[in-house]
């Protein structure tokens, strides 16, 4: 009898066994998140002069810097007439230029016998502010918050200044480097309240936001992506924040955002697409949230905790993101890596081994991330796209 009962074990062991090995077999192995995508191309293009404004400023030969208003956009240069032309002062702030011209003049501008002058785009300025703390926001597109388990909009300080739409940005070696797309506000005012939100001019421009995921993954806290804990430090890294060419100053900005397309390209294969209309929260709802958010030094970054922003406020160099929307890179983890995490678990001693799960789950996940290629490398070309707002282009270097 006892015999019979050990084969029946041993039998049955070598099930479980043999389904364990065909499940990591055929388990799926997603290379990123799918997305939908509209059927008809995204195409670049410059708004009309009736619906916005299009500005873009580069630095010229004597030093100082010049604001154009842009007409048109060529393969890899634009063309735009000098505000100091039509009578702007010669300040770095484009809001400042802008209102230093009779609103008159900027009407009759384009149809008017003023020089265009032609600038390639990789000499253009970044469109995002100057600072160096700008407002990130997390899982604002219902679709991408699906893929990240989350439940809610959460907001967190985002270190570092913007670069150009011609750059490049490292992947470290055994990193995981991940894009995404997100649409940008900047105001000509600080911002204390919903009134000043109202009241103020507003910038809109695309830009780009890079995670390093294994930051994420070793200090996000995954049942609390607002804990303020991982998101600053994944998100921080040197060219992180790459902005568009054009700063866009809608007549109604709340339309514009709502019919804005914006796409990622990875090595010309599209990833990303998505309009400004799917917020959960749109730039206004934003405000409100991070209005809120500012009083508790809570966010965790580079060893020290900060507050969101340092003023308690939306300050004229600090820029409000949108999030980014559905198709990146980073998925949950998939069956062989429940399997292996399982396996490594019970290897170590299992609940006996006075080890935490997640102390072992990190660094197997991890491993079959680096293991699976997916992520972004050198040699890789990444391209941003939003209608009307232009397009970045990041080569992805050792």
């Amino acid at each position: 009898m006892l015999v019979k009962f050990l084969r029946y074990l041993v039998f049955a062991g070598l099930l479980v066994s043999a389904l364990t090995i065909v499940a990591w077999l055929f388990s799926p192995d997603p290379k990123f998140n799918s997305a939908s995508f509209e059927r008809e191309a995204l195409t670049r293009s410059i708004a009309h002069p009736d619906t916005a404004l299009t500005l873009a400023q580069y630095r010229a030969d004597a030093g100082e810097i010049v604001t154009l208003l842009v007409d048109a956009i060529h393969e890899e240069a634009i063309s735009g007439i000098d505000l100091a032309d039509l009578g702007a002062r010669r300040v770095e702030d484009p809001f400042v230029a802008l209102a230093s011209v009779d609103v008159d003049r900027l009407t009759a501008a384009f149809s008017g016998p003023f020089e265009r002058h032609v600038v390639a785009i990789e000499r253009l300025l970044p469109t995002a502010p100057p600072g160096g703390r700008h407002l990130g926001i997390g899982t604002n597109f219902p679709e991408h918050a699906e893929e990240a388990h989350s439940e809610s909009v959460f907001v967190f300080p985002k270190f570092g200044t913007a670069t150009p739409a011609r750059t490049t940005v490292v992947a470290p070696e055994g990193g995981l480097l991940d894009y995404e797309v997100e649409l940008c506000m900047r105001f000509d005012r600080p911002i204390r309240s919903l009134e000043d939100f109202d009241a103020a001019v507003k910038g809109l421009f695309l830009c780009a936001d890079f995670t390093d995921r294994i930051a994420l993954l070793e200090l996000a806290d995954p049942d609390n992506l607002d804990s303020g804990y991982g998101f600053s430090d994944a998100k921080s890294g040197p060219g992180f924040f790459p902005s568009g060419p054009f700063l866009l100053i809608p007549k109604d900005w709340s339309s514009f955002v709502a019919d804005t397309r914006m796409m990622t390209w990875l090595n010309s294969e599209a990833r990303q697409d998505a309009r400004g209309g799917e917020m959960t929260l749109d730039f206004r709802e934003l405000t409100e949230k991070v209005l809120g958010e500012m009083i508790s030094r809570r966010f965790y970054y580079a060893g020290e905790f900060y507050k969101l922003a340092p003023n308690q406020r939306i300050d004229p160099d600090m820029t409000l993101m949108s999030g980014t929307s559905e198709g990146v890179i980073f998925t949950t983890p998939a069956r062989h890596d429940y399997i292996e995490i399982a396996v490594a678990y019970l290897l170590k001693g299992g609940p006996f081994s006075g080890k935490n799960l997640m102390d072992i789950a990190i660094p197997v996940f991890i491993e079959n991330e680096r293991a699976s290629g997916h992520f972004l490398k050198p040699g890789d070309t990444v391209v941003y796209r939003a209608s009307m707002l232009g397009d970045i282009v990041v080569e992805i270097r050792p």
